[in-house]
């Protein structure tokens, strides 16, 4: 990792931590031990947290900002977009579990930080109490299940319905948001959407535009509002429900959230 400034992480973080189904899910000496042996590291947006390729150094969750994760395009030269984490999302369990480099660069997209559990504290912890490996190993589980499922809709599915799909995933931290309301406010560039789905941002575009004029999703500089999440559900198709916890997504009454 190559942040500069750190800090102790406070417990009066688990709260927030606990949004996340996974985290929330874990047993309580797990959630404590993960904030005792960890470290906010605060990144510049622009800040390359870690790289493909690079040693496997430990879990993180992001605790504020954002963060694009994936890999440059050796053809283009541009960064492929797998996810887009925002808070309270974890990641980097799968180098943690094979010992394997680092198979994504993780990037910050706006001035973020990063709970940070290194793996020189981590592995012998968790090898002292095994039981906990196979939390671990719960959370890649999640992140497998979720890749098969964006290959499926990338190979049968149209443009529109995948890019429904994506916000849904987005608005439910991918289906992990303890929060039986999903977020309205998402913010997406139109560029990342085409990143993430493999097209050009103009085809985006034209989704976006299809969506909207269904009064589905509004569009603006660099966010998209749900304004009918029933309608943008029914647009999506089924999604498969045990990837969606808690999650009830509200009737189109239910006053919008605050951007985040």
């Amino acid at each position: 990792m190559t942040a500069r400034r750190t800090e102790a992480t406070p417990l009066s973080l688990l709260p927030a931590l606990r949004s996340h189904l996974w985290f929330a899910s874990c047993p309580v000496p797990l959630q404590e031990g993960l904030i005792n042996l960890s470290r906010l590291w605060h990144l510049d947006a622009g800040e390359t947290l870690f790289a493909r390729g690079g040693d496997h150094d430990g879990l993180c969750c992001v605790v504020a900002g954002a963060l694009r994760v994936g890999s440059v395009s050796p053809h283009e030269g541009a960064q492929q977009i797998t996810a887009y984490l925002e808070p309270y999302q974890w990641f980097g369990e799968i180098a943690l579990i094979d010992s394997l480099p680092r198979s994504q660069d993780a990037v910050a997209d706006t001035d973020s930080t990063v709970l940070a559990v290194p793996k020189v504290l981590l592995e012998p912890w968790l090898n002292e109490h095994p039981q906990y490996w196979r939390d671990m190993a719960r959370l890649a589980c999640t992140k497998v299940r979720m890749m098969l499922m964006a290959m499926e809709d990338n190979a049968t599915l149209p443009i529109e319905q995948q890019l429904a799909r994506r916000l849904l995933y987005s608005a439910t931290s991918y289906g992990h948001s303890a929060s039986p309301k999903a977020r309205r406010h998402l913010r997406l560039p139109q560029e990342y959407l085409a990143r993430m789905l493999g097209v050009s941002r103009q085809t985006v575009n034209k989704a976006l535009k299809s969506l909207a004029n269904d009064q589905l999703i509004a569009v603006r500089y660099a966010e998209i509002e749900i304004t009918d999440m029933a309608g943008l559900m029914m647009r999506a198709g089924p999604v498969e429900s045990p990837l969606w916890g808690r999650v009830h997504l509200p009737d189109v009454g239910v006053p919008p959230d605050p951007v985040v």
